[in-house]
């Protein structure tokens, strides 16, 4: 049996909000397959980025189990989260997050300059990574001279740059029209099986999350 790329176990999370406990999270079980693209449908207030947080490791305070190819969580110090967050995981957000004062090709050299790949290595995948997503002729524009679907397509490519196992993206195309989000998401899903990564894209969109392999449903913190 193939091992998942990310499986949780009864997943959770709580705030306190005056004498109230809020559930965001309850008892989420969920696997993504090596090379699977897996939608996390629900609206705005249903957990999905609460729940993308607690796989990406970028935040604690969660109960129950994450495993990303495998390794547990939570046995990891914070070190260790970090180097299995670097190797394992490429994220897209709703927003770019670009670097401003670097070009499109710097900002997908960088992580892998700090994995610690070669100069000269780092570029050629940038390059191809951007050549492949259309941009070939804009490697040495900044985000700034970049118009909005340019500058996620750029997000992507950094996402992909250490060829990570799972690409988590939360609503990648949200901040953009319909038309450009429809060829960003589909240059998205291209690379991504190109490179045979896996990936969970948060949305609240039913006709995009439909162009995906399968699609999980999240409401009020519970996952169906």
């Amino acid at each position: 049996m193939v091992e998942p790329v990310l499986a949780t176990a009864r997943l959770a999370r709580s705030f306190r909000q005056g004498d109230e406990t809020i559930e965001v999270l309850r008892a989420v079980d969920l696997a993504v397959a090596p090379g699977e693209i897996v939608a996390l449908l629900g609206p705005s207030g249903s957990g999905k980025s609460t729940l993308l947080q607690a796989v990406g490791l970028l935040e604690g305070g969660f109960a129950g189990s994450i495993r990303i190819g495998g390794v547990e969580a939570a046995r990891l110090d914070a070190h260790g989260r970090t180097l299995l967050r670097r190797d394992s995981l490429g994220f897209v957000y709703q927003f770019h997050h670009l670097l401003p004062d670097f070009t499109a090709v710097e900002n997908v050299v960088l992580p892998q300059l700090v994995k610690g790949a070669g100069r000269a290595e780092a570029d050629a995948r940038a390059a191809a990574l951007l050549g492949a997503l259309g941009l070939s002729h804009r490697l040495t524009h900044r985000p700034a001279q970049l118009s909005g679907g340019e500058q996620q397509r750029v997000a992507v490519a950094r996402a992909l740059a250490n060829r990570p196992a799972l690409v988590l993206a939360d609503e990648p195309t949200g901040n953009l029209d319909e038309h450009t989000a429809d060829k960003v998401l589909a240059e998205f899903l291209r690379l991504v099986r190109e490179e045979g990564s896996a990936a969970l894209v948060a949305t609240h969109n039913e006709r995009l999350a439909a162009k995906m392999d399968r699609v999980l449903r999240l409401h009020e913190g519970v996952l169906a």
